[in-house]
């Protein structure tokens, strides 16, 4: 599931990972992601979450698909790498960080690193 507030952004990460073989789910919106991954018909494997967004931000998304799918694997996405919110939401809590902007190769790269390590506790 990607989650970005930006339609462009979300459009092409989405076409990204279709293009090497992920089924994708998006969602505009914390609200809208929650949603989502509720009705999903499939298991979802992994989150993309923007880690600033409007409403609710990229970690609280992650923390209430965590506590509805224990061992989700999430992956951020961030223009900012350095920040005190990407420190204590994403590194802390041993979140993978993807630093936008990025290529389709970096992406497919991270996503499988991401997907082939054992789940967060």
């Amino acid at each position: 599931m990607v989650l970005d507030d930006e339609p462009d952004v979300r459009k092409l990460v989405a076409t990204m990972l279709a293009s090497n073989g992920y089924k994708v789910l998006t969602a505009s919106n914390g609200e809208s992601a929650i949603k989502t991954f509720k009705r999903s018909k499939q298991p979802v494997d992994l989150v993309l979450l923007d880690v600033v967004a409007p409403g609710l931000s990229g970690p609280m998304v992650a923390d209430r698909l965590t506590e509805l799918q224990p061992g989700l694997r999430v992956l951020y996405m961030s223009g900012y790498d350095s920040t005190n919110v990407v420190q204590r939401y994403v590194i802390d809590k041993g979140h993978a960080l993807l630093t936008k902007p990025f290529t389709e190769r970096q992406l497919a790269k991270k996503v499988r690193e991401v997907l082939n390590a054992k789940p967060a506790a």
